[in-house]
């Protein structure tokens, strides 16, 4: 059985925020918006602050938030189990959540669409769908998930 392969391009690097699309085995599927990426200006990140560095990540299908695992939609939807991003140098805790803007990263992925300048909206909507259609039936065949950041 062959991974399960997300890509993350980045499209816009803004001084608060960046925008990217993200492609599930080669096919578009939606936006994200991250944190300000100041990698890419040369700083360093910095906790809840800052893009994920570029690279390819694990992603953990089956580790429970305590952050996000008892709010709704994330109790029903995935009992609580939000994608983990898997070895972020120097971090722990990055995950794909619903938000709208980058105050509602801490340094996360959103994932929605790009409709607004600096934002993402219809977040829950494309959350449940990236879920429901991707993820879950991913861990349920047992299948490794990657996430390239580029």
């Amino acid at each position: 059985m062959k991974d399960l392969e997300i890509l993350v391009k980045r499209i816009a690097r803004k001084p608060t925020y960046t925008i990217g699309k993200m492609y599930i085995d080669g096919v578009y599927f939606c936006d994200t918006l991250e944190d300000y990426d100041r990698l890419y200006y040369g700083g360093i990140k910095e906790a809840g602050k800052t893009a994920i560095p570029t690279g390819r990540y694990e992603l953990i299908l089956t580790n429970y938030s305590p952050r996000f695992g008892a709010k709704e939609p994330y109790k029903s939807l995935c009992n609580g189990c939000v994608p983990l991003i898997a070895n972020v140098p120097m971090f722990s805790g990055v995950r794909i959540h619903i938000g709208n803007s980058d105050a509602d990263t801490d340094g996360c992925l959103l994932v929605g669409k790009n409709k607004i300048v600096g934002r993402v909206v219809e977040s829950k909507a494309t959350f449940t769908t990236l879920m429901n259609k991707y993820l879950t039936p991913a861990r349920k065949r047992k299948q490794r998930a990657y996430i390239t950041i580029k």
